[in-house]
Protein backbone atom coordinates (compact mmCIF):
# COMPACT_ATOMS: atom_id res chain seq x y z
CA UNK A 1 0.00 0.00 0.00
CA UNK A 2 1.53 3.50 -1.04
CA UNK A 3 2.24 5.52 1.89
CA UNK A 4 -0.46 8.45 1.48
CA UNK A 5 0.84 12.03 0.67
CA UNK A 6 -0.58 15.03 2.02
CA UNK A 7 -0.67 17.31 -1.20
CA UNK A 8 -0.70 20.34 1.19
CA UNK A 9 3.00 19.84 2.86
CA UNK A 10 6.12 20.65 1.08
CA UNK A 11 8.11 17.58 1.00
CA UNK A 12 10.96 19.24 1.30
CA UNK A 13 10.25 21.04 4.18
CA UNK A 14 7.38 19.30 5.65
CA UNK A 15 5.68 21.88 6.45
CA UNK A 16 2.66 23.58 4.77
CA UNK A 17 3.22 25.05 1.28
CA UNK A 18 3.03 29.15 1.58
CA UNK A 19 3.21 32.36 -0.25
CA UNK A 20 5.18 33.71 2.39
CA UNK A 21 8.70 31.26 1.53
CA UNK A 22 8.57 29.88 5.45
CA UNK A 23 10.69 26.52 5.40
CA UNK A 24 10.10 25.58 9.78
CA UNK A 25 7.37 25.22 11.80
CA UNK A 26 8.32 28.44 13.76
CA UNK A 27 8.51 31.01 10.86
CA UNK A 28 5.21 29.99 9.55
CA UNK A 29 3.82 29.91 13.02
CA UNK A 30 5.02 33.91 12.90
CA UNK A 31 4.21 35.01 9.58
CA UNK A 32 0.66 33.53 10.02
CA UNK A 33 0.15 35.26 13.36
CA UNK A 34 1.52 38.75 11.44
CA UNK A 35 -0.91 38.40 8.64
CA UNK A 36 -3.88 37.30 10.15
CA UNK A 37 -3.65 40.24 12.74
CA UNK A 38 -3.74 42.73 9.83
CA UNK A 39 -6.02 40.87 7.68
CA UNK A 40 -8.40 40.27 11.09
CA UNK A 41 -7.99 44.19 11.60
CA UNK A 42 -8.54 45.26 7.78
CA UNK A 43 -11.75 42.44 7.68
CA UNK A 44 -13.51 44.18 10.39
CA UNK A 45 -12.68 47.37 9.15
CA UNK A 46 -14.01 46.65 5.90
CA UNK A 47 -16.68 44.48 6.96
CA UNK A 48 -18.55 46.43 9.57
CA UNK A 49 -21.91 45.26 7.53
CA UNK A 50 -21.06 41.63 7.41
CA UNK A 51 -23.73 39.59 8.94
CA UNK A 52 -23.17 35.98 8.30
CA UNK A 53 -26.16 33.53 7.62
CA UNK A 54 -24.26 30.53 8.74
CA UNK A 55 -23.21 29.10 5.27
CA UNK A 56 -19.86 28.14 3.98
CA UNK A 57 -20.03 30.60 2.19
CA UNK A 58 -19.44 32.81 4.94
CA UNK A 59 -16.66 30.62 6.37
CA UNK A 60 -14.79 30.65 3.04
CA UNK A 61 -15.13 34.22 3.11
CA UNK A 62 -13.69 34.68 6.57
CA UNK A 63 -10.70 32.33 5.87
CA UNK A 64 -10.14 33.45 2.26
CA UNK A 65 -9.72 37.38 3.61
CA UNK A 66 -7.61 36.20 6.82
CA UNK A 67 -5.10 33.77 5.10
CA UNK A 68 -4.23 34.99 1.90
CA UNK A 69 -1.03 35.85 2.03
CA UNK A 70 0.02 32.89 3.38
CA UNK A 71 -1.64 30.08 1.68
CA UNK A 72 -2.72 29.81 -1.99
CA UNK A 73 -5.83 27.57 -1.15
CA UNK A 74 -7.14 30.00 1.21
CA UNK A 75 -11.18 29.61 1.34
CA UNK A 76 -10.72 26.89 0.17
CA UNK A 77 -12.29 23.38 1.58
CA UNK A 78 -10.22 20.92 2.18
CA UNK A 79 -9.50 17.67 0.23
CA UNK A 80 -8.05 15.99 2.68
CA UNK A 81 -8.80 13.95 6.18
CA UNK A 82 -7.45 15.93 9.43
CA UNK A 83 -7.46 15.49 12.88
CA UNK A 84 -5.67 17.77 16.17
CA UNK A 85 -2.03 16.62 16.87
CA UNK A 86 -2.78 15.27 20.46
CA UNK A 87 -2.31 11.41 21.07
CA UNK A 88 -6.16 9.81 20.86
CA UNK A 89 -7.52 12.60 19.22
CA UNK A 90 -10.42 12.14 16.52
CA UNK A 91 -10.96 12.82 12.77
CA UNK A 92 -13.19 15.83 12.17
CA UNK A 93 -15.65 15.35 9.53
CA UNK A 94 -14.65 13.71 6.13
CA UNK A 95 -13.85 16.03 3.80
CA UNK A 96 -16.60 14.63 1.28
CA UNK A 97 -19.42 15.89 4.01
CA UNK A 98 -18.18 19.10 4.80
CA UNK A 99 -20.72 21.38 2.82
CA UNK A 100 -23.82 18.96 4.08
CA UNK A 101 -21.99 19.27 7.60
CA UNK A 102 -22.30 22.55 7.45
CA UNK A 103 -26.04 23.43 5.80
CA UNK A 104 -27.06 20.81 8.83
CA UNK A 105 -24.90 23.03 11.23
CA UNK A 106 -26.47 25.93 9.85
CA UNK A 107 -30.20 24.52 10.00
CA UNK A 108 -29.49 23.88 14.12
CA UNK A 109 -28.53 27.96 14.13
CA UNK A 110 -31.08 29.12 12.30
CA UNK A 111 -33.95 26.87 14.92
CA UNK A 112 -32.67 29.42 17.32
CA UNK A 113 -32.43 32.75 14.82
CA UNK A 114 -28.98 33.23 14.57
CA UNK A 115 -28.92 33.09 18.11
CA UNK A 116 -31.22 36.00 18.71
CA UNK A 117 -34.06 34.51 19.62
CA UNK A 118 -31.73 33.07 22.34
CA UNK A 119 -32.33 34.67 26.19
CA UNK A 120 -29.12 35.46 28.42
CA UNK A 121 -29.62 32.71 30.63
CA UNK A 122 -29.28 30.05 27.88
CA UNK A 123 -26.76 32.23 25.59
CA UNK A 124 -23.76 30.46 26.62
CA UNK A 125 -25.39 26.71 26.76
CA UNK A 126 -26.68 26.87 22.71
CA UNK A 127 -23.89 28.75 21.88
CA UNK A 128 -21.58 26.18 23.52
CA UNK A 129 -23.86 23.87 21.27
CA UNK A 130 -23.40 25.36 17.96
CA UNK A 131 -19.71 25.99 18.60
CA UNK A 132 -19.45 22.68 18.38
CA UNK A 133 -21.29 21.75 15.44
CA UNK A 134 -19.48 23.78 13.52
CA UNK A 135 -16.23 23.07 14.56
CA UNK A 136 -16.52 19.58 14.02
CA UNK A 137 -16.61 19.90 10.60
CA UNK A 138 -13.52 21.91 10.09
CA UNK A 139 -13.55 22.91 6.38
CA UNK A 140 -10.10 24.16 5.80
CA UNK A 141 -6.96 22.62 6.10
CA UNK A 142 -5.12 25.12 8.45
CA UNK A 143 -6.65 28.26 10.25
CA UNK A 144 -10.31 26.87 11.61
CA UNK A 145 -10.15 28.41 14.88
CA UNK A 146 -9.61 31.73 13.37
CA UNK A 147 -12.07 31.74 11.33
CA UNK A 148 -14.64 30.36 13.76
CA UNK A 149 -13.87 32.51 16.45
CA UNK A 150 -14.39 35.38 14.29
CA UNK A 151 -17.22 34.47 12.65
CA UNK A 152 -18.85 33.95 15.86
CA UNK A 153 -17.90 37.46 17.05
CA UNK A 154 -20.17 38.74 14.31
CA UNK A 155 -22.41 36.05 15.10
CA UNK A 156 -22.65 36.98 18.29
CA UNK A 157 -22.15 40.59 18.61
CA UNK A 158 -25.08 40.96 16.38
CA UNK A 159 -27.04 38.84 18.67
CA UNK A 160 -25.93 41.51 21.16
CA UNK A 161 -23.24 40.17 23.06
CA UNK A 162 -19.49 40.51 22.52
CA UNK A 163 -16.99 37.46 22.88
CA UNK A 164 -13.58 38.39 24.60
CA UNK A 165 -11.20 36.47 23.17
CA UNK A 166 -8.23 37.12 25.34
CA UNK A 167 -9.69 35.77 28.05
CA UNK A 168 -9.20 32.27 26.68
CA UNK A 169 -6.04 29.73 26.68
CA UNK A 170 -5.00 27.62 24.04
CA UNK A 171 -5.23 24.53 26.59
CA UNK A 172 -9.13 25.64 27.72
CA UNK A 173 -10.07 25.96 24.52
CA UNK A 174 -8.86 22.59 23.12
CA UNK A 175 -9.65 20.94 26.09
CA UNK A 176 -13.31 22.21 26.02
CA UNK A 177 -13.61 21.57 22.24
CA UNK A 178 -12.31 18.18 22.16
CA UNK A 179 -14.50 17.06 25.29
CA UNK A 180 -17.60 18.42 23.40
CA UNK A 181 -17.16 16.79 19.99
CA UNK A 182 -16.18 13.71 21.48
CA UNK A 183 -18.13 13.18 24.02
CA UNK A 184 -21.03 15.59 23.90
CA UNK A 185 -20.23 17.12 26.74
CA UNK A 186 -20.80 21.04 26.64
CA UNK A 187 -20.01 21.89 29.60
CA UNK A 188 -16.67 23.16 29.84
CA UNK A 189 -17.31 25.14 26.32
CA UNK A 190 -20.59 26.82 28.71
CA UNK A 191 -18.23 27.69 31.29
CA UNK A 192 -15.84 29.62 28.88
CA UNK A 193 -18.12 31.21 26.78
CA UNK A 194 -20.46 32.11 30.18
CA UNK A 195 -16.63 34.10 31.40
CA UNK A 196 -16.07 36.10 28.05
CA UNK A 197 -19.76 36.84 27.09
CA UNK A 198 -20.70 40.32 27.63
CA UNK A 199 -23.99 42.39 26.64
CA UNK A 200 -23.60 45.13 24.32
CA UNK A 201 -25.80 47.23 21.87
CA UNK A 202 -25.54 45.19 18.42
CA UNK A 203 -25.42 48.81 16.81
CA UNK A 204 -22.49 49.49 18.43
CA UNK A 205 -19.02 48.67 16.58
CA UNK A 206 -17.20 45.36 17.47
CA UNK A 207 -14.62 45.80 20.27
CA UNK A 208 -11.73 44.80 17.97
CA UNK A 209 -9.33 44.50 20.93
CA UNK A 210 -11.67 41.00 21.84
CA UNK A 211 -10.90 39.67 18.55
CA UNK A 212 -7.37 38.91 19.01
CA UNK A 213 -6.85 35.18 19.58
CA UNK A 214 -3.70 34.30 17.46
CA UNK A 215 -2.69 32.40 21.35
CA UNK A 216 -5.17 30.08 20.24
CA UNK A 217 -3.63 28.21 17.48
Amino acid sequence: MSKFVDPYIDPETGVLRNLAGARTYDELLNVEGEFVAMRTNEFLEQHSAFRPSGTLEDLCLIHRSLFQDVYDWAGEIRTVEIRKETEGAEFFLPSTNIAMGIEWSRSELLKDGMMKQVDREHFAERLAYHYDNYNFVHPFREGNGRTQRLFWTYICHDAGYDLDWRLVSGEENDGASRLAAEQQDYSLLTVMFSRILSPVASTEPINRSMVGSSHLD
